[in-house]
């Protein structure tokens, strides 16, 4: 057991941190300058200064998610951030919990889950379709993917049913009409890590120019987990072919195939005190060696643009996923007794399969009428998934009970764990008898929408929509089912006092179904509804160099469920899940990104947000109104900043993630933390080395609350990880 610190310690530790990673980048620059002003005509990097460096490494300046159209992220009324390939790379980013210090207002949850504006989601697209592969337990891998697009808010009049707090959308690399090129890649690290990774694209001629252009990448990548008897191994295949018969149209096909095996997987947290400080090593886990999490996906997206006129064009893309998963995992169950280091676990052996398909269908239409310059979008989506779940459980009775039998599943001790006693091969037998349960989905989404953004002058737009939705879900193995209809609307303005500032006001509204649940969950439940209000201002800041945005919104979220906090959920009659009416959130959040000089390039944000319950029934263990919602810190600051080092055909970079503290489901303390990463990168020639590290000062922290009975998710702790690459 590590000995628990003083709070004023962590606090003292976690800003000396922070501000030895800005005193290194920052007290390194007077010899950069030096460097570079002395370096001779004939120095061979000299084409690396350039102007408006964030422009090329962070900043893009254009999104069609926002808005589905292709509008300046200045004139979008509402709250938009965009990730882009080299800010990826530059944090050796593998997935995307690498990437939440960068946006503002997101913090991690568990697995995929994250929490978003104060509330929990994983809500994603990819290409702006839906079907995620990686939904549940598995996080998405970035291999493939050349940016992700981050839409602040409720956002269901663009993209239908989904939570409010921002939808996110990977957008994946496509192939390219303009010459060949190629990386291949080696990466290592702390933990055994290791991987290959390689991609090519280009034009292919086959005697008809340039109308055909592919795409081909792999990737392996294996690495152990700091937790005991986890680990993950990876295999991804990527390919696509475009064609161009014409100037106005493009026909793009893709294929994605996904092979993850999480060992030890579903990695629950570590047993805390209220205070928030960890009972044991955060290396402690639950599970058996012989634990897994197993998923293999298979997708598949078509799309086709066309422009039939220059004032008239459309966007059609299909997108299928096939996907199984399978996973076999002990959970604790608690304490066998009060002050007891004797952990009680349980053992489940599940199953999922999953298809989807999705079919959406845009077009935009430009036109002048009454003096306003129109672009009038209008589409329709369909969204259809099968799936089907079986699992079962094996429960571990307590051994300190003299009257108790003990059952298959062995405890475990918090101080002294010994593995090896109840893993898949000792207790199969008596796992046999134990029946499956089973249940089915079936989901159907239909949507239509329209939207106009109008630009009566150079300094008054309008936006406004509005979309339907029909849903009905259904659990083909019991026959219950669930259906209804929402109508969502968007309306925004914006006022552009000079053409470098714009300032806005919007409002949203969503829905969100709660599906057909099963019965222990306490179902069925009315559909989430959301609405948000958003005001703001953004800007381009001295001559452009800096892009500045500054939003505050209030989101009033209807029908919130969350996990039972009982400990005896999902027995006796005791639901899993409860709807605890409704929850506020209200805040403001800061986002630059720029360029300090020619040579210094950076990111930063900072988010406020007070999320409570504001309604609700008597009977909700644990929670009331005037209660701060689970997971949902007031504050959270991230920084990354990346400074060129011409002498040295070199960069620096480096970040800070500051997140205040939070409240577990069950209201224990989940302490503040700040983590500190470095990186360094030189490139000679076609050749790229680049060596990060992670968790720099090795803060023991949470990054997320849970239920006490299983505890908090512990940070990684320092990770180092040195990639090789070669372009060609």
């Amino acid at each position: 057991m590590q000995p628990s610190r003083p709070g004023a310690a962590i606090g003292r530790r976690s800003i000396l941190s922070g501000a030895l990673v800005l005193t290194l980048i920052i007290g390194a620059l007077p010899a950069q300058a030096q460097e570079a002003a002395t370096a001779g005509p004939n120095a061979t990097i000299d084409e690396v200064v350039v102007t408006g460096r964030a422009q090329t490494f962070y900043r893009v300046e254009e999104t069609s998610f926002a808005t589905k159209t292709s509008t300046s992220v200045l004139n979008v009324p509402q709250s938009v951030q965009i990730l882009t390939r080299q800010l990826i790379e530059d944090q050796a980013a593998r997935d995307t919990t690498d990437l939440y210090r960068s946006i503002s207002g997101m913090t991690f949850f568990s697995y995929s889950g994250v929490t978003f504006r104060g509330f929990r989601q994983d809500e994603i697209r990819y290409d702006g379709v839906r079907g995620d592969p990686f939904a549940g337990f598995a996080v998405p891998q970035l291999f493939a993917i050349e940016r992700i697009e981050v839409l602040k808010g409720v956002s269901g009049m663009l993209y239908g049913s989904g939570e409010p707090g921002g939808i996110i959308n990977y957008v994946t690399k496509k192939p390219e009409f303009d010459g060949y090129s190629g990386l291949i890649e080696l990466t290592g690290g702390s933990r055994s890590l290791q991987g290959i990774a390689a991609e090519a694209t280009g034009p292919l001629s086959w005697g008809r120019g340039d109308e055909y252009a592919f795409r081909l990448g792999g990737l392996y990548e294996k690495e152990d987990s700091f937790r005991n008897n986890a680990g993950r191994e990876s295999a991804i295949l990527d390919g696509g072919l475009s064609w161009q018969p014409g100037g106005d149209t493009r026909i793009t096909g893709q294929v994605h195939y996904y092979d993850v095996e999480l060992p030890g997987n579903r990695l629950r947290g570590v047993p805390v005190d209220d205070a928030g400080n960890f009972l044991t090593s955060v290396h402690w886990n639950t599970n058996e060696a012989t634990d897994f999490l197993r998923m293999d996906a298979l997708i598949g997206l078509l799309a086709v643009e066309h422009q039939f006129t220059p004032d008239f064009g459309a966007n059609v893309k299909l997108r299928y996923v096939d996907n199984e998963e399978s996973q076999q995992y002990h959970e604790s169950r608690g304490a066998a007794a009060p002050g007891s280091t004797l952990y009680l676990r349980e053992f489940s052996d599940q199953t999922r399969s999953n298809e989807e398909i999705s079919l959406v269908a845009d077009f935009v239409l430009q036109r002048a009428i009454a003096d306003a310059e129109h672009t009038i979008l209008f589409g329709a989506e369909a969204y259809q998934q099968d799936g089907s779940f079986a699992g079962r459980t094996a429960r571990q009775s307590n051994p300190l009970d003299p009257d108790a039998s003990l059952g298959p599943v062995q405890p475990l001790d918090l101080l002294d764990p010994v593995y090896g006693n109840s893993g898949i091969d000792v207790i199969r037998d008596v796992l046999q008898p134990i029946p499956f349960r089973r249940s089915g989905t079936k989901a159907r989404r239909y949507g239509g929408y329209v939207q106009d953004q109008v630009r009566l002058s150079d300094r008054w737009q309008l936006i406004g929509g509005a979309r339907f939705d029909a849903y009905e879900d259904e659990d083909p193995l019991s026959g219950a089912s669930t259906s209804d209809e929402a109508l969502s609307l968007r309306g925004g303005v914006i006022f552009k006092p000079v053409d470098w500032i714009s300032s806005y006001v919007s409002y949203g509204e969503g829905f969100l179904p709660q599906g057909v649940l099963d019965p222990a969950d306490g179902g069925p439940f009315g559909p989430q509804e959301t609405r948000q209000v958003e005001l703001g201002v953004k800007s381009e800041l001295f001559g452009g160099r800096i892009f500045g945005g500054l939003s505050v919104y209030e989101i009033i979220k209807d029908g919130v469920l969350i996990a039972n906090p009982d400990s005896n959920a999902g027995t006796g009659g005791i639901p899993n899940l409860l709807q605890i009416g409704e929850v506020t959130s209200r805040g403001f959040e800061l986002d630059f990104v720029g360029d300090f000089t020619e040579l210094w390039t950076f990111q930063a944000n900072y988010a406020h947000n007070d999320a409570r319950i504001t309604g609700g029934g008597p009977g909700n263990v644990g929670f009331s109104i005037g209660d701060r919602f689970a997971n949902a810190p007031r504050h959270e600051f991230g920084f990354w900043t990346r400074h060129e080092i011409p002498a040295l055909n070199s960069a620096i970079a480096g970040g800070i993630d500051y997140v205040a503290e939070r409240i577990s489901i069950n209201g224990q303390r989940v302490r503040p933390h700040t983590i500190a990463d470095l990186s360094w990168i030189t490139e000679l020639d076609a050749w790229k080395f680049q060596l990060n590290v992670r968790n720099l000062f090795d803060e023991e922290y949470a990054a997320s609350g849970f239920i006490e009975r299983t505890g908090h998710f512990p940070g990684e702790p320092r990770t180092v990880v040195v990639q090789v690459s070669r372009n060609f």
